[in-house]
Order: structure tokens, then sequence, then C-alpha cells
């Protein structure tokens, strides 16, 4: 089905690549240019329920706190501010881009490993969370509880401990054996930090943060997060308890074409859950739990569209190159191949295999090696699915402008972020000519 413009219409929550042909992405970068990346607000809106059911099904006071350093497009933001997520920031430019977007302040959960003293005190007075990482945060607490001393704070703590059992391997991302965040309970300064905020008189420690990477996702380690957690809580915070924070990381619905078996929501859902029933389970109020996923929320809600400017052949091998690049959606090159299509205007090439190459002058910029397909002809395109996370934040400012991003919404097409322009990329409020 196509609208007014000639655009395709997807229906209901059918974002699947296989609905757009040459006519389709041709009238879209009439429209909006190309590259472009392309959001399906639908999905997202379909993600975020997914995820609050799984949960609040098992436990009904729980938090979704988005991480906007995922993917902070103003647009996507404030539809998950809409649907009812919290937004986690690790930033002073995070924080101000929701209180822009109209987030509640006190739906700001604060988090991140450099907070500066003007951000303690943007957050105590708006009463947003704030979960500490460092020592030297502390600090900027005792600092602040010195001016307002007829005012009552209120800080959670982001917890670092051991993950993996000694005989295990390390689980973290890229094999580290310990993480660098939060704050340490086997060296003692997990105490020193428990002692410096007991002796504030206006402070109140109201919960406990606990975010991993590790290389796995796998439902054991939240199970374990949780209960550690919850086992802090219940020997430091004997009243006041607000919530208990697992942080992110988890899988969300993967593409077929990855062929791996993951965990379902509903199996962190169901881990996390038994945990917080049975440690609370005699508590009138229930404090809250918050699960700030990035990733799981966004990955699959993004698509990307690039041209194929030429096609050339150096020695025996085929070159595919495009208007852009593995920086747009594989910001940290790693060497797993996207689901793609390739759309053309005609099939008459013979099948060969070929590299999908970018703009850029690094001889690194592959954004697909050794595809067998119908070779492409200059003018075909080739859409990118499951680019949504970390691609737009990642984006470089190296080359090229920055692509446009147009939304698909209530079958309409709308453009949310413009093509980036000389006088925006050079901004002379920056740079001095």
């Amino acid at each position: 089905m196509k609208n007014q413009y000639g655009s395709i219409v997807i229906e209901g929550n059918n974002f699947d690549i296989s609905r757009f042909d040459f006519q389709s992405v041709e009238h879209l970068e009439k429209q909006f240019g190309s590259p472009l990346y392309i959001l399906h607000v639908e999905k997202l809106r379909k993600n975020y329920r997914k995820m609050e059911r799984a949960f609040k099904s098992r436990y009904e006071n729980f938090i979704i706190g988005y991480s906007y350093k995922t993917n902070y497009i103003p647009y996507l933001c404030k539809e998950l501010n809409q649907l009812g997520a919290y937004a986690e920031v690790v930033s002073r430019l995070e924080y101000d881009l929701a209180l822009k977007l109209g987030v509640h302040p006190e739906r700001i959960i604060f988090n991140g490993p450099v907070k500066t003293y003007g951000d303690y005190e943007q957050v105590f007075q708006n009463k947003s969370i704030i979960n500490i990482d460092s020592l030297y945060e502390i600090g900027f607490i005792e600092e602040y509880c010195k001016k307002h001393d007829d005012e009552i704070v209120k800080v959670g703590i982001r917890v670092n401990f051991p993950l993996q059992d000694e005989e295990s391997e390390n689980v973290l991302q890229e094999g580290y054996s310990i993480s660098r965040f939060g704050i340490c309970l086997e060296n003692g300064q997990f105490e020193e930090a428990m002692k410096r905020l007991n002796a504030i008189n206006n402070v109140q420690l109201v919960g406990f943060h606990g975010h991993f990477s590790t290389k796995d996702r796998a439902v054991k380690h939240y199970e374990k997060i949780t209960k550690k957690l919850c086992e802090l809580a219940k020997t430091y915070i004997h009243y006041g308890l607000e919530y208990i924070d697992v942080g992110g990381g988890i899988f969300g619905e993967m593409h077929p074409a990855f062929n791996i078996k993951t965990p379902t929501i509903d199996d962190y859902a169901e881990a996390i859950c038994n945990v917080m029933n049975k440690e609370f389970a005699n508590c009138t109020v229930k404090p809250k739990l918050i699960l700030e996923p990035g990733i799981s929320m966004v990955a699959n809600t993004v698509l990307f569209l690039t041209k194929v400017i030429e096609v050339k052949k150096v020695q025996d091998q085929y070159f595919v190159v495009t208007n852009g690049s593995v920086h747009n959606i594989k910001p940290t090159m790693h060497k797993t191949r996207l689901p793609m299509k390739i759309i053309q205007r005609s099939l008459e090439n013979e099948k060969e295999t070929f590299h999908i190459v970018g703009y850029t002058c690094m001889e690194k910029d592959y954004i697909a090696s050794n595809v067998l397909e119908i070779l492409p002809k200059v003018g075909d395109y080739i859409l990118f699915e499951n680019v949504g996370a970390y691609t737009i934040v990642f984006n470089p400012p190296f080359i090229q402008t920055r692509p446009g991003i147009v939304a698909y919404h209530d079958s309409k097409w709308k453009l949310v972020r413009k093509q980036e322009k000389f006088e925006q990329f050079f901004n002379e409020q920056l740079y001095l000519f």
C-alpha cells in the first residue's frame, strides 16, 4: 500500500524490509535524501509495552528507565516519555535534553562515572534520582548539604562486586576481569562511603544500583545482581528503601538472521521478579524495581538506507561503494553482518561475491564483506536493519555530514532530524574562522 507521495505504508507492527521495493526507497530519497535513518515508532511502542507487561505482570512496582546514551533522537525519547519511561542519563547533556523534552525531573535517573558539583546541585534541587559511582562524588554531597542543611537529599549507590565465582572465567564484555564502575564492596571503599554518608545529617540513602556489561547477557547474572542489591538494602537501609536498580544490557527481540538463541524478556522478568517478590514478601509497600534498557528497546526500531555510488573491480574482487559508512551502522566496528536487503531496479546481473564499502578514505570502512548476491548496479539501494543502538550517538563528524532521520508514525512519514549542512557541521558558534 502506498501513500500520496508514493512511499510505502507499513501496516501495524510489520516493519519487515521485504516490504520495501525500489520505487518505495526512491521516493524516500527524493523526499528526505540519502543516506537516511528510518525510525519505526510503532515498533518502539511494541518493544516498550512488551517489556512493561513482562515485568509488571510479575512485580507491579516496576519502572523502565530508558538509557538515553543508546539513542537520544529527541523524537524517540519523547515518545518513550509519553509511554511512561523514566529517562536514564549519564551526563548533563542528556539530563538537559530530558528536561527540554518535558520529562518530569523526578522521573530522571542520573548515573555515570563523571559528575560535577553543578550536576548534584541541579539533581537535588529538582529531586531527580542519582546514583553515586565514585567516592569523589560524596564530597559534592557534603558541600551541598552544608549549604542546605534544612533540606533532605536522597541518593543511591552504584555497587561494584564480583559477578563471577572465583573459578569462573571472566564474564564481562571484552574479557575484563573486573568492572571499573561503582563503589567496591571488597576493598573497604563501600564501607567508607557508608560512613561518610551516615555522617551527613540530611542525607538519605534510598537505593542501590548494579549495572554490569556482560559478554553473554545471561539471566543468571541478573538474578545474582538482584539478590546482591536486595541483600545490601536489607543490611544498610532499614527504612526508606525506594528502589532496586538492576541496570540494563538485556537481550531484546533478536532478528532471525543472527541465528542465535537468547533469553526472552519473560526469562529476565521471571528471574528478577522472583527475587524481588521473595525478598520483599512481607513488605506492605515494596520498593520500585528499575530496569535500564537501551539496546533491547531500540536496536530493531531503526533502519539505514544507503545508495550505491559505484561498483568497481580491483584484481578479482568487486567493491560496491555506497554513500553510507560503517560508522553509520557499526560504529564499534564489530564483525557481525547486519540483516540487509539489496533493493535493485532490475535483476539483470549474475550472482557474485562482493564487499559493500563506505564513503570514507579508511581501508577498514567495510559495511559488509563477502556478500554473495546479485551484483548491484549504480543507483541501487541497500537497506540495513537493527541499527537503532549506539549508531546515532557514535556517528562521528568525519568526512561527511550526518544523515537525516525520518520517523514512520501512524502511517505517515515525518522528518525528525534534517540532513546536516556545512554551516551546522562547522558551527561558527564553535569554530573560529
